[in-house]
């Protein structure tokens, strides 16, 4: 392997969830309270990107703490009745990681009991350590926060971690502690999207084919 550590997003990355989950649920949030907006996939998916979820809610949206919550309890029940499918291949990926001695950890906005939920579901390979929003806000993506205790606890250097995410807060979270950033591009095909990945980022991989063959080589 490349890398010593493998540090995956799990949305749209690992798992097809913003189409089959968190999109749908955001929907059906709005019908309820906010009728009024109006809102592609591919809007949803821009704004994931950028700002990021936390500021697109609160300055785009509009939504303060107080319904902030609201909508992150209605989140919660939907993603807990939900699950969301792994990408072909990417259980194949991370077998290998953890049979060739790799360190998989999991950095994502969704919630650690669903996280480990959608592997088990997807029979993947339990990760060596998992980072949810269950985390305080400002240790959460993009805050570099996480990395620095995943070097702390295994022992890492920068140069041996790979962050595998498909927004830019994963991007800001590795530009910050020096990782090795890959942009995980099979999730949509949206442009604005894709050309910031392929302009930034230390690798673009648009299959996961791609990223395979490359992580291992």
């Amino acid at each position: 392997m490349r890398y010593k550590c493998l540090v995956a997003d799990h949305d749209d990355t690992v798992v097809n969830s913003t189409a089959t989950v968190h999109y749908p649920s955001f929907v059906e949030y709005e019908k309820i309270y906010h009728p009024e907006v109006q809102m592609s996939l591919e809007e949803y998916f821009e704004h994931n990107f950028d700002p990021g979820v936390y500021t697109f809610f609160h300055e785009i949206l509009g939504m303060d703490e107080a319904e902030m919550k609201r909508e992150e309890a209605f989140w919660r029940e939907y993603a807990a009745a939900h699950s969301a499918p792994a990408y072909p291949g990417m259980k194949e990926i991370l077998e290998r990681v953890k049979a060739e001695g790799g360190i998989l950890c999991v950095d994502s906005h969704s919630f650690t009991a669903n996280i480990l939920r959608d592997y088990r579901e997807s029979a993947l390979p339990m990760p060596d350590l998992v980072y949810g929003w269950d985390l305080e806000k400002d240790k959460r993506k993009p805050a570099p926060w996480t990395l620095f205790e995943i070097m702390k606890k295994f022992d890492l250097k920068p140069s041996e971690i790979l962050v595998l995410d498909d927004l830019k807060p994963g991007y800001d979270m590795a530009r910050a502690t020096g990782v090795d950033f890959a942009a995980a591009g099979w999730a949509n095909d949206i442009p604005s999207i894709e050309n910031f990945m392929r302009e930034n980022c230390d690798f673009y991989f648009k299959t996961i084919r791609e990223f395979e063959e490359f992580f291992f080589s």
